[in-house]
């Protein structure tokens, strides 16, 4: 049994053999519909329990369906419902009536602490759906996105990041350091990530490179990356941060610095951080990144069965 809650607490190896997981499950399922079952159905009667603290829609859908077509099945709780918000029915306890119902865990929320206790009372795998600081596997799920379209080993790419730092930049940094690839990271300097995670890029080798000047950001980048300025909860004056960030805009002048067949991709939902003829060009490849979620977090679900490959 294995947890997936951080990339940088997952090595490198087994991070690579989640994306080659993957990618033999997406090829092997060219003619088959939604809900049509794997070959083997390798998680035949499991059930995956999945809870959301915070709005969601692509990852509510992929990991209902991931679970689907290994052959298990997904129940999802609302926390309004349960006696752990309502009733002050501990984390332990609901812990451990989790585990004796379920096979596996996934929970979005709004509290690390919350997942690390979490894993500390269950006897059965949980995923990070998203938390305060990570978003992983939505960020494995982009490497494999990224390497499917450019058809080479991310390591040999330049990706760009433009936008606030938040748990889905800290998580692409872990890749970045994990996979060995240069991350140029563009935002105002106010706006870089926070003392813990400058003390993670210090501390491991890493390409890593911070600019205030979104165009020497994106100078030469195979893929440059966004997401929504103002984040879900975010609780700062949304004008002027809004205003720290217009010359960070993603529009036409901007991916012109970047190399002709740059692509560009957002986890969703967006905002005004890029312009509407960039989002619906060709080199936008945001529905095939949505979709591809689905193929990673079944290998994802096979890792932490310990069924991989």
């Amino acid at each position: 049994m294995k947890h997936f809650i951080n990339l940088k607490d997952i090595p490198a190896k087994d991070l690579r053999e989640i994306i080659i997981d993957a990618k033999k499950r997406k090829s092997a399922r060219k003619n088959l519909n939604h809900l049509e079952i794997d070959k083997g159905a390798p998680l035949k009667g499991k059930l995956l329990i999945q809870m959301f603290e915070k709005s969601s829609l692509r990852t509510r859908l992929s990991f209902y369906l991931a679970i689907k077509q290994l052959g298990g099945s997904a129940l999802t709780l609302r926390p309004d419902e349960l006696h752990l918000s309502k009733g002050g029915e501990s984390i332990e306890d609901t812990a451990k009536i989790l585990s004796n119902f379920g096979n596996a865990f996934m929970l979005r929320t709004d509290s690390d602490e919350k997942l690390e206790e979490f894993k500390k009372y269950l006897s059965i795998p949980i995923i990070n759906g998203l938390s305060p600081s990570s978003h992983a596997t939505q960020i494995l799920s982009d490497v494999f996105t990224v390497e499917e379209i450019k058809r080479k080993p991310i390591s040999k790419l330049n990706i760009s990041w433009i936008g606030d730092s938040n748990n889905v930049l800290n998580s692409l940094i872990a890749a970045s350091i994990k996979f060995s690839f240069r991350l140029n990271i563009g935002c105002p300097k106010k706006y870089q990530p926070n003392k813990k995670i400058l003390s993670y890029i210090k501390k491991n080798r890493n390409r890593i490179f911070f600019y205030d000047v979104a165009q020497k950001a994106v100078a030469d980048a195979d893929v440059i990356f966004s997401d929504k300025v103002i984040s879900m909860n975010d609780k700062v004056n949304k004008i002027r941060k809004l205003n720290h960030f217009k010359k960070f805009k993603i529009d036409k002048k901007l991916m012109s610095f970047a190399k002709k067949n740059c692509i560009f991709l957002h986890c969703l939902p967006r905002g005004k951080e890029v312009d509407e003829k960039i989002f619906s060009s060709k080199q936008s490849k945001v529905w095939q990144q949505a979709l591809n979620r689905v193929h990673v977090q079944k290998s994802i679900l096979l890792y932490c069965f310990g069924k991989l490959g």
